[in-house]
């Protein structure tokens, strides 16, 4: 009986739904803990970064116009994906990210994190908003709106949740995400792209780019067709050369938080407000 060749996995970017390989023909090794050769990952260049902002773009405003209620449905519906390919998931994690029962744990945490931001979906606007006492004939209300296009970098570890983590508050309040993935586990990321393709998310709502962040990060920072920037994965550095750049195009910024930041802890509500506008609306009483 012969022996086959094993079919290698192949990594691709994820961007406006599909599966591009990089523009620019670049990949780079991923390999194990122990440093088995996993798989070759695409390494984005800047043409990438600009064809995911683009996509994210188109894909922005019909994902806005989704009532929460839907945008809750879908976010469920990828959660419940995941949970169908968690063993994979966790073969995956644990390769190159950590034990089996600590890449089960952080597999398990993903999909809840899931389900958390899901039931916000249709209450944040209640928890955010306001009837607001004016001296006056009229009703004042405010509510939150979505920023708009959102560039997020999740952190190196842990590879799955940290990457979750900042997605789902984005894409919950009805933005559209570019995500620069971790670099040295990438292998996660593209599982979870998979599943986001056969979920029920829009193309180019969730765009994800793996490679080298000192490379993509001024790019992005500095592309003016943003709302906003989350520099999570850069906890622990300094992020002023992004923060000036993203400040010229008046992008708002997100800034890192603890090197030893617990992903495992309830998240804190206020991260989704933090890719929200303030919209307050005026009405005559009476006429």
């Amino acid at each position: 009986m012969s022996s086959r060749v094993t079919v290698r996995r192949t990594p691709k970017l994820f961007i406006g739904g599909k599966f591009p390989r990089s523009e620019s023909g670049r990949s780079y090794e991923v390999t194990a803990r122990d440093g088995t050769f996993l798989a070759q990952a695409a390494m984005a260049s800047r043409k990438d970064a600009r064809d995911a902002v683009e996509a994210a773009r188109k894909a922005q405003p019909g994902w806005a116009g989704a009532t929460a209620y839907n945008r809750g449905q879908v976010l469920y519906r990828v959660a419940e994906l995941l949970e169908g390919r968690a063993d994979q998931l966790t073969a995956e994690v644990a390769a190159s990210d950590g034990d089996e029962d600590a890449a089960a744990a952080q597999v398990a945490a993903s999909i809840d994190r899931l389900v958390w931001y899901a039931g916000w979906s249709d209450k944040i606007t209640v928890v955010d908003g306001s009837q607001n006492p004016v001296a006056g004939p009229y009703f004042s209300f405010t509510t939150p709106e979505p920023t708009g296009v959102v560039a997020a970098f999740a952190p190196e570890t842990p590879s799955l949740l940290g990457l979750v983590s900042v997605i789902a508050p984005v894409i919950v309040t009805g933005n559209t995400v570019v995500a620069v993935t971790s670099f040295t586990h990438p292998l996660p990321a593209v599982s979870l792209a998979e599943i986001l393709a056969t979920s029920d998310v829009p193309g180019g709502v969730v765009n994800l780019l793996t490679g080298d962040r000192e490379e993509l990060a001024p790019r992005l920072a500095s592309h003016r067709d943003l709302d906003a920037l989350d520099l999570t994965g850069f906890a622990g550095q300094d992020t002023t050369a992004y923060e000036e750049a993203a400040a010229d195009s008046v992008t708002r910024v997100r800034r890192p938080g603890a090197p030893d930041e617990d992903w495992f802890a309830e998240p804190d509500p206020r991260r989704m407000l933090a890719f929200t506008e303030a919209k307050t609306v005026w009405h005559p009483i009476g006429t």
